[in-house]
């Protein structure tokens, strides 16, 4: 298993929700289309935002707390025909519990519990490099061509702003 973090919740070129993970040395990351509803659950939870009312996760982190179940990690441990799964690992009476979740339910529910969150190896395979990902996108975004070692930042802030 690889630890990975939240990168961020964003938009595909399609305008699809998108949730970028990434492992800790930031050299993969793993982009997993979700719901919008999820999507904006997620943002929600980033941006340290509270609701007037508990959403799902909330409400099941709220379940396993009343149940003396602690949320020990959340895997997002397969992927079959395009479509990701998870996998919650709980501990309820010494015992080991594994529920399975769709990735963007589990995800949310590791926020909310800060529970640490894992790929599988299998799931890893289908991770793009991390700085081969960043260059492509700016580019696609802003139109920039590649810079090299050999730039100054004068020259770069240059060529860019015409």
């Amino acid at each position: 298993m690889i630890k990975v973090n939240i990168k961020g919740v964003g938009l595909d070129p399609s305008q699809n929700p998108l949730l970028l993970l990434i492992d800790s040395e930031e050299t993969m990351v793993l982009p997993i289309r979700i719901g919008l509803n999820e999507a904006q659950a997620i943002s929600l939870k980033l941006e340290g935002q509270e609701v007037p009312r508990p959403l799902t996760h909330d409400l099941i982190f709220s379940v396993c707390k009343h149940l003396d179940a602690a949320i020990n990690k959340v895997v997002v441990n397969d992927i079959y025909e395009g479509v990701y799964y998870a996998q919650v690992f709980l501990q309820q009476n010494g015992e080991e519990v594994i529920v399975d979740s769709r990735p963007s339910d589990g995800i949310a529910l590791a926020l909310t519990s800060e529970s640490p969150l894992y790929i599988s190896e299998k799931v890893a395979e289908h991770t793009l490099p991390f700085e081969e990902t960043v260059k492509e996108n700016v580019e696609n975004v802003f139109g920039l061509e590649e810079f090299t070692e050999e730039d100054d930042e004068e020259d770069k802030g240059n060529d860019y702003l015409h």
